[in-house]
């Protein structure tokens, strides 16, 4: 069963240079170039198992459906190819008829709504070798939290296919953006990692930059000019409750992130027209300089495993990367190519820095090694800027600002690879994205 998906995928991966390994687990695939042939697949609409669900059975199914094709790898044999019908969530799957319309992956589900609770269930079958893959899930909740268990299940599908981790039941806070360049106004919100459930966190009387996810999702931290000068705030999602971490007067705070344990925050301070990066305990507000020099050192980010930081600094006489203990010391520059390195974020799988590069008159988003090398360039345009990583470490979510007075700024996604540039869809401009690890 798993043998013949690990044969369909060395078919859609021939062409590439990365690795395919078979294991007893899920397939895993590594795509480093080239262009894939997504997979077909197949998703009935689920079936209503109640008098109320059968809104939603098919509003979870399109979800599904638009989780898997947006990643580029699958593709949807649409409805009207469809031969077999599922009327039943147990009845038995007539695989040829499903293998006649090239449908090499058949998801089926079924929905139950009673009151305000709704449960989704779902199968995945390889159409081919005839048999399910992996065993049924279900997922219970609200109706309001229906896209929720849609995502759930585009995750279990998308995990079992490729081997890759689960990220589409995760958020993105953003800075949303409206009015003309000149006079943008500025709010920071949060929503789906598609651009579903928008939920504005503040409102537009000042301008507020960079929020950036906690460990556990549930605080943001941010930049905000309120008080005349940048401060850090920490904001709960739940109760939009905040308070501001203190500094010193005279100081300018920003570029804030969270350690991996949450228990502190990196960030850069401004003293006397020095900037130089710092931490601080949330707890106590006690901080600890590191870095001393008079180069402008900023936007900070930690290792997975809280033992480094990676950070942009001009101390080489252009902007460029470099790397160095949690706690201080010398650090190694890692970025030697042509043109400027900033806003770097270390992947969640601790491999791979992501970076906003400008070269020629052209910004990119792009990602190296941790020592530099294997420097890949994903995107090109007139302003990319401001990297953030999936939870798996296998998408990058980033800005783009168009050119002229008339310029707006739209949030993109792109896999590691530069395949599947795609827009994710706000009610206005966005900038500034960070993405959630998977919700709890």
């Amino acid at each position: 069963m798993k043998l013949r998906f690990l044969s369909l995928f060395l078919v859609l991966i021939c062409a590439l240079s990365g690795a395919v390994a078979a294991q007893q687990g899920p397939l895993r695939i590594e795509i480093t170039e080239g262009v894939i042939e997504p997979l077909p697949f197949a998703v009935p609409s689920f079936q209503p198992e109640s008098a109320e669900s059968g809104q939603l059975a098919g509003d979870i199914s399109r979800v599904v459906s638009e989780d898997l094709t947006g990643t580029g790898l699958f593709r949807e044999v649409p409805a009207s190819a469809f031969i077999s019908t599922i009327s039943d969530f147990n009845a038995p799957v007539q695989y040829a008829d499903w293998k006649a319309i090239n449908a090499q992956a058949l998801i089926t589900g079924a929905v139950n709504v009673q009151g305000n609770s709704v449960s989704v269930k779902f199968r995945l079958y390889d159409v081919f070798s005839g048999a399910e893959l992996g065993d049924g899930l279900q997922f219970s909740g609200t109706t309001e939290g229906w896209r929720r268990m849609a995502h759930k299940v585009a995750d279990a599908v998308y995990s079992r296919i490729t081997g890759e981790g689960a990220y589409f039941d995760s958020r993105v806070a953003y800075v949303s953006e409206t009015g003309p360049k000149d006079a943008r106004q500025k709010r920071l919100a949060i929503m789906d990692y598609d651009g579903a459930n928008v939920q504005y966190l503040t409102d537009s009387g000042s301008i507020v930059l960079a929020p950036r996810f906690s460990p556990s999702g549930d605080r943001v931290l941010y930049t905000s000019y309120e008080s005349g000068f940048p401060r850090i705030y920490v904001l709960d999602i739940g109760s939009v409750q905040r308070r501001v971490l203190e500094s010193a007067e005279g100081t300018m705070s920003f570029a804030p992130r969270f350690s991996p344990s949450g228990q502190t925050v990196v960030y850069s301070l401004t003293q006397g027209g020095n900037t130089d990066i710092y931490t601080m305990d949330i707890a106590s507000g006690q901080s600890v300089r590191l870095t001393n020099t008079p180069a402008i050192e900023t936007a900070p980010s930690f290792s997975p495993d809280g033992g480094r930081i990676v950070f942009e600094s001009d101390r080489s006489g252009t902007q460029q990367l470099y790397i160095m203990s949690a706690t201080g010391g010398e650090p190694t520059r890692i970025s030697f190519g042509e043109g400027r390195y900033g806003t770097p974020v270390w992947s969640p799988r601790g491999d791979l820095v992501a970076f906003t590069k400008q070269n020629k008159g052209r910004f990119h988003i792009g990602v190296m090694r941790l020592d530099g090398s294997e420097e890949r360039l994903l995107t090109a345009s007139f302003l990319d800027e401001g990297p953030t990583w999936a939870p798996n470490g296998r998408v990058i979510m980033f800005a783009r600002e168009t050119q002229g007075a008339g310029g707006s700024s739209t949030l993109y996604s792109v896999d590691i690879s530069g395949r599947n540039l795609r827009p994710v869809r706000t009610p206005e401009g966005g900038s500034d994205p960070s993405w959630s690890p998977l919700q709890k």
